[in-house]
């Protein structure tokens, strides 16, 4: 099956034929990040993190050889996933090699994984190419990527694409699971609203509009 035939119709993806894999967002390795603003990235790792939250999807939580310097895990994903299964990789550098990663992931029974980490070059692109290689259909959230600097993340991405994997942001993947406003719009406008703050402008301007013009009619 083609990757775009994969990616429409009743193939799309959904809380049930995708799994979402955070690998290696770890204090230590979020120092190395320079392709995007500190805080922008971290507030992308978030979404994709509240974004999987919200739609109850699968999600396995990695990290590598926390007691060197690349450090523990962001706290704020432990939190969100206190449940999920956490593979902390003795040593590891691709979380493929792990065998307690790959049963984790294989437990899920999905067949899309949604991958994100640091370094994008390195933590990614290996289990990516892996998976692929195993017939797994990668999507990588690539503004919840981040690596040393632009140059290197577009030789990165090149080299996902080319092996067949989907390139995604956390917003473009809410909204394909959201894919209608009227199913629990309300949740999915707070997501974008605290993660997007235009977006959360865009919807206090609108309230105001609709209070205004419901007020012109009563006469208030």
């Amino acid at each position: 099956m083609s990757s775009l035939s994969a990616q429409v119709g009743d193939r799309r993806i959904t809380p049930q034929n995708a799994a979402v894999l955070m690998i290696d967002h770890q204090a230590g390795l979020c120092q190395l990040v320079r392709d995007y603003p500190v805080d922008i990235f971290k507030q992308n790792v978030l979404a994709l993190a509240d974004t999987a939250k919200l739609f109850k999807m699968k999600t396995i939580l990695t990290t590598s050889f926390e007691a060197g310097p690349n450090g523990p895990l962001v706290p704020e994903l432990k939190e969100t996933f206190a449940d999920a299964p956490y593979i902390a990789r003795p040593g590891q550098i691709n979380a493929w090699d792990n065998e307690d990663f790959v049963k984790a992931v294989k437990d899920t029974g999905c067949k899309k994984l949604i991958m994100a980490g640091i370094v994008l070059d390195v933590c990614v692109v290996f289990p990516a190419l892996a998976a692929l290689a195993e017939g797994y259909e990668v999507y990588v959230v690539v503004d919840a990527c981040g690596t040393f600097n632009e140059g290197v993340r577009d030789a990165a991405l090149a080299r996902l694409s080319s092996a067949g994997a989907v390139l995604i942001n956390w917003f473009a993947l809410a909204c394909e699971l959201q894919r209608d406003w009227r199913n629990n719009g309300e949740a999915m406008a707070k997501l974008c609203s605290k993660h997007l703050p235009d977006y959360g402008n865009l919807f206090a301007s609108y309230n105001y509009a609709t209070a205004a013009a419901t007020n012109a009619v009563l006469g208030k």
